[in-house]
């Protein structure tokens, strides 16, 4: 199934993709501003907006911090590797809880799970292994790959 038909299948169309494009850019343009650009209503942008959140295209509307600016310095990767997959949901469950991981991907190759977590410092960053991360029932050991630059970060592109 190519991409064209999946989101066909979820009835997303041009006007769809129109309206994510301007907020995908700046997020705090203001429906009515996008209802001008595009030669529509606000309602219709409205409505759109809450069918695109219904059909989960549409994950939430937060705020883009720069953790750097708010003491947040050190920006860490973590592979983590658990003793068996049946371990990954409570694993998960655990993670959670821990308001320093801020990004999880459950991978195939050399590691069972992969991190992102965002902390003060060195220090704050050991604690955060030691005393709430490696203690997970499942985790045998991690991988910490700390970041130096975020070089890109961007949405993926609407067609």
């Amino acid at each position: 199934m190519s991409d064209q038909k999946g989101q066909e299948d979820l009835g997303i169309d041009k006007l769809d993709k129109q309206i994510l494009g301007i907020l995908m850019n700046d997020a705090s343009t203001p429906y009515t501003e996008v209802a001008k650009k595009l030669v529509v209503s606000g309602g219709t942008i409205h409505v759109r907006m809450k069918k695109l959140e219904e059909l989960g295209v549409i994950r939430g509307n937060y705020l883009n911090i720069n953790p750097g600016k708010v003491g947040y310095d050190v920006c860490a990767f973590l592979g983590i590797f658990l003793g068996k997959a049946s371990e990954y949901r409570d694993a998960v469950r655990e993670l959670e809880k821990i308001e320093e991981v801020v990004e999880m991907h459950y991978t195939t190759g050399t590691y069972s799970m992969f991190a992102k977590v965002i902390c003060r410092d060195t220090r704050h960053l050991r604690e955060v292994l030691n005393e709430k991360i490696q203690v997970i029932k499942g985790v045998q050991r991690t991988e910490t790959f700390i970041s130096l630059e975020e070089s890109i970060r961007r949405q993926i592109r609407i067609i």
